[in-house]
């Protein structure tokens, strides 16, 4: 699988406005800000990316389903189940 970015780079500090009871209630428990904020950030990421490649390889894969549709795959006379 690819990595959609490199979790070793240096870390670099960020201003961020977040709504006030928000950040309350996360402090109040204890919830590490930087990790959560990078985790949802990878998510939003690997979800971008997932749908910019379906997008540019759309008309591949159609084209693929549409010859396995009329033609079968290459193994359907060699598979035995």
């Amino acid at each position: 699988m690819l990595i959609a970015y490199n979790p070793h780079a240096p870390k670099r500090a960020a201003n961020l406005r977040v709504n006030g009871d928000l950040l309350n209630k996360a402090k109040e428990l204890d919830i590490n800000l930087s990790a959560t904020l990078e985790q949802a950030l990878a998510e939003v990421l690997k979800k971008n990316q997932r749908e910019q490649w379906l997008a540019e390889n759309r008309e591949a894969i159609n084209a693929y389903n549409e010859h396995v549709e009329a033609n079968g795959v290459f193994s359907d006379g060699l598979r035995s189940f």
